[in-house]
């Protein structure tokens, strides 16, 4: 009863609550290279206010306008009896109409704000009202210690780049961004890796396994429970495989895989239905990792044949995992086609890249299919070359092929280096 007499009295103070929140903890112009809060452009916000409309139409039945005055006054103290007496649901409600650029700077003045962080109820109630940017992320030796950010909705270059000297300032010039995953960066160090969020500014060191330590085929898998930092220890004859838990914040060693995996030291293991795909060297084929059994297996599945070079993409969990292929002869490929695993652990195609895109991919690459690279970000298939700053996308429910246009931060006269990541920012990924 509570709630439902507050309801009434609460579509006007709804407002006021909220408008004196956000008045409250008002932000300045977020600089990026000091990281003071959290980057504006990352945020692409939906239904943070109220409608006026709304409110007149219920609270106003004459349908007489509504002045809301705009005082430089600072704004109205609040009863802190008022505050006391809210229900614990109707609170979280009322803070969720807040724009989160704002909830995060709110959070520091109480550590129950900060909790609702990690609130199941708060997280479902905020997320059906915001939504954020998906992104693009490049990183280039010539872009020395910062990242280029491309927003994949708006299809364009966002004119701010996130800088490493400011987010790890105790390892700037020694950290190097070896993977992303679900809104998680991991960053390699002297002696360690650095997992972090950039929306809650939180991060976890995790020491090496063993010192020294050389590692290949790294991946950064993140779910809604946790995440697992995959590798492949290089140091020795015996490769053996490393997986860390967040879950239980311990690293788990296993048997290494006799095959010799992909040389391609740019091209990351794809996850899919609980398990790390990777392609084998010629002749190739499909292995996988079982992230829970900490086994290796080879699937059941024959590859197309005529096969120049071999990349998977998977969208994530248990979606689909992809297959793209150069089609040729005597180490030339002549065409490049995309796959899909279908029923029965066969591969179906799905499209040709056409011939002009695929001459371009070839040429820009030199027939050097290591330098070529894949991975899934939003509904796209991204194929990107460590020696050109462009990338080829697929984008699957059009299934039509584009080429994104080249970083306008980026020299004329351009190296070879271009490392891609898909970055999606999200909040609830605890590191």
């Amino acid at each position: 009863m509570l709630f439902i007499s507050f309801y009434f009295f609460g579509q006007q103070s709804m407002l006021f609550i909220t408008s004196y929140l956000s008045s409250a903890c008002s932000f300045k112009h977020i600089d990026i290279e000091s990281l003071s809060e959290v980057p504006n452009a990352l945020f692409q916000m939906k239904g943070q206010r109220i409608r006026a409309n709304s409110l007149r139409s219920q609270a106003n039945p004459n349908d007489q306008p509504i002045t809301i005055s705009k005082s430089p006054m600072s704004p109205p103290e609040m009863d802190a009896g008022l505050w006391s007496k809210l229900p614990q649901e109707l609170l979280e409600r009322i803070l969720s109409f807040l724009p989160l650029k704002n909830f995060m700077n709110l959070r520091s003045t109480c550590k129950h704000f900060k909790s609702l962080l990690f609130s199941p109820s708060f997280i479902s109630k905020h997320s059906s009202s915001s939504s954020f940017s998906s992104f693009l992320l490049l990183s280039h030796p010539q872009c020395y210690n910062h990242f280029a950010f491309y927003d994949s909705a708006l299809g364009a270059w966002r004119n701010f780049a996130l800088s490493l000297s400011a987010l790890l300032p105790c390892a700037a010039g020694q950290a190097s961004l070896l993977s992303t995953s679900n809104g998680l960066l991991c960053f390699s160090l002297s002696n360690s890796f650095l997992v972090i969020n950039l929306l809650t500014k939180s991060s976890r060191v995790i020491e090496f396994p063993a010192y020294p330590f050389a590692f290949e085929l790294f991946s950064l898998v993140s779910t809604p429970v946790g995440y697992s930092l995959f590798m492949v220890s290089s140091g020795s004859c015996t490769k053996n495989t490393f997986v860390y838990d967040s879950k239980v914040q311990f690293w788990r060693k296993f048997n290494g895989f006799k095959p010799i995996l992909s040389d391609n030291y740019h091209q990351q293991a794809v996850y899919y239905k609980g398990s790390l795909y990777f392609v084998t060297q010629e002749p190739f084929s499909v292995a996988c990792f079982v992230l829970e059994s900490g086994k290796w297996e080879r699937p059941n599945t024959e590859l197309p044949r005529e096969l120049m070079f071999v990349r998977l993409v998977s969208d994530g969990g248990d979606g689909k995992l992809y297959l793209i292929g150069g089609v040729g002869r005597n180490g030339i490929s002549r065409s490049m086609k995309l796959w899909e695993l279908g029923e029965g652990m066969n591969w179906v195609e799905v499209e040709s890249l056409p011939e002009m895109m695929c001459r371009k991919l070839m040429s820009v690459c030199f027939h050097n299919y290591e330098h070529l690279y894949c991975f899934w970000h939003r509904g796209f298939i991204c194929v990107c070359c460590y020696t050109w700053p462009e990338v080829l996308y697929f984008k699957v429910s059009r299934r039509t092929w584009h080429w994104l246009p080249k970083c306008p931060s980026l020299p004329d006269k351009w190296s070879c280096g271009f490392r891609w990541f898909s970055f999606v920012p999200e909040l609830y990924a605890s590191v």
